[in-house]
């Protein structure tokens, strides 16, 4: 039997649902809904489960988010036979180079099941059976992909339209084209024809044949990956790939490197309630509505309000009057949006970047390997601080050259070193550090350590740190 390994891309940049997504904590990370038991990326790692008959996946993420990759794996109960590190983006064709290399190495007969960490897929068994269907088609040398049932002119979305019947293999086609996300009046005619599906992004393919399709129409993409994975070598669990081989290959989409001008394509339609989550209105439609249409996640008191998206944090958001909008507050940043152009939300994004501001890349929380720390407060010379460590995190031993911290344990023991001191503190005790001490902090017990922390001096930037030893081994350019 053949072996399916699901292969998972959990890249992203995080603008599409800004506020709350974004590129330190895209919105594979995120639990948008108070009922929402689990992130998008835990549903996709256990989406074709080893208990289902499927290989452990392979996780292909950026460097910045490979702790939370593997926090979320530890608490899905899955381990991936690789978390895959790429040094720079360079788009999905690179990605799925690496991960058909490593599958043929091991399983030179397997067929890769590759889908975005970030999709929702309502009908989970309904995949699972269109996966097993399509790596019979992949199995015969074709590259399959899934096409969702077009239900509106959706003009985010690329489309395919289905050809003739592939012989021998029911509910499949060949595939004549790819459009590219097309303008309103397109979107209508390819809608109204019949013809046309969503390009789920979801691909399974065979490993020798793809890479064989990638020699031929990408060989640029091939080489590079061939050279990245030659140059890997494994770091705390991860797969870190050769940075300057891999940022060697041009920045291509599987889809323009290989699926549009390959004669191998099929196309089997899917309807298993598929949803890409792309924009804050894509995200109203799968949330559970009002008898107005409103979808509300948080505290909020809506008066005469109908057919609006409101999430919030932490504060009470009121409305009066007002009809599709997306309302989305969070601690640091207030999102308040017409619903039909939430897809342009990126823009926001791309003007926070170009203005030099914080709030496109991490929020008030902001999430460590060893836990998170959340700011509390920012005046004039100083800074409060709610450090979250979690059972067995240690922060690195290092130094401050130009603020001094006040630790105050809130809720459980912490294992303190200061110089050559080290000690442990009880909740309702304190430590005091001066600036340039060398120090270090541990979490010792079974629950989580909690602890305030008043920064004071004359810079209190997260580039203020100098280390001397970390477990988690990061790179100068990295906080805490």
């Amino acid at each position: 039997m053949v072996a399916i390994h699901p292969v998972i891309l959990s890249g992203g940049s995080g603008t599409r649902l800004w506020p709350l997504s974004r590129s330190m904590y895209p919105k594979q990370f995120v639990r948008f809904t108070e009922d929402q038991p689990e992130t998008f990326l835990a549903q996709a790692l256990k989406r074709l489960g080893t208990g289902l008959g499927f290989a452990p996946p392979v996780v292909i993420c950026n460097n910045d988010h490979r702790f939370l990759v593997k926090d979320e794996a530890e608490r899905a109960g899955v381990r991936p036979s690789a978390i895959v590190l790429e040094p720079v983006a360079r788009n999905t064709a690179p990605a799925v180079a690496v991960a058909a290399l490593l599958v043929e190495r091991d399983d030179p007969g397997g067929i890769l099941a590759v889908m975005p960490s970030d999709h929702v897929i309502g009908d989970v068994p309904g995949f699972v059976a269109a996966v097993r269907r399509a790596a019979g088609i992949a199995a015969s040398g074709k590259l399959v992909l899934f096409g969702i049932p077009a239900r509106t002119p959706n003009t985010g979305y690329g489309w395919i339209r289905r050809g003739a019947p592939l012989t021998g293999f029911e509910g499949a086609f060949a595939v004549p084209e790819f459009a590219e996300k097309p303008d309103r009046e397109t979107a209508e005619a390819y809608l109204a024809s019949g013809a046309y599906d969503w390009n789920s992004g979801i691909f399974v393919l065979g490993a020798r044949a793809f890479l064989s399709e990638l020699e031929r129409f990408a060989p640029t993409v091939l080489d590079a990956a061939k050279g990245a994975l030659a140059g890997a070598h494994n770091d705390l669990g991860f797969l870190r790939l050769d940075a300057q081989a891999f940022a060697s290959a041009p920045s291509i989409s599987i889809d323009y490197a290989v699926m549009e001008r390959t004669g191998l394509a099929a196309v089997v339609p899917m309807d298993v309630g598929w949803n890409d989550v792309g924009s804050w209105s894509s995200l109203w439609e799968i949330s559970s509505q009002d008898a107005a249409g409103n979808a509300v996640h948080g505290d909020a008191l809506l008066e005469a309000t109908s057919g609006c998206y409101v999430f919030s944090e932490k504060s009470l958001v009121a409305t009066m009057g007002v009809s599709d909008l997306v309302i989305v507050d969070t601690p640091d940043a207030l999102l308040v949006a017409d619903r039909g152009k939430a897809q342009d939300v990126g823009q926001l994004v791309t003007r926070l970047k170009e203005a030099g501001r914080k709030e496109h890349e991490s929020h008030v929380r902001n999430h460590r390997p060893w836990g998170y720390f959340e700011t509390l407060n920012v005046g004039p010379r100083f800074q409060v601080k709610l450090l979250h460590v979690k059972p067995g995190g240690k922060l690195s031993m290092q130094m401050h050259h130009h603020r001094s911290e006040h630790w105050v344990v809130v809720h459980g023991t912490a294992k303190v070193t200061v110089g050559d001191e080290e000690r442990l503190v009880h909740e309702n005790q304190s430590v005091y550090i001066v600036a340039t001490q060398w120090h270090r902090l541990e979490n010792p017990g079974k629950t989580p350590l909690e602890l305030i922390e008043v920064q004071i001096g004359s810079y209190l930037g997260e580039d203020d740190i100098v280390r001397s030893d970390d477990v988690y081994k990061r790179g100068p350019g990295e906080t805490r």
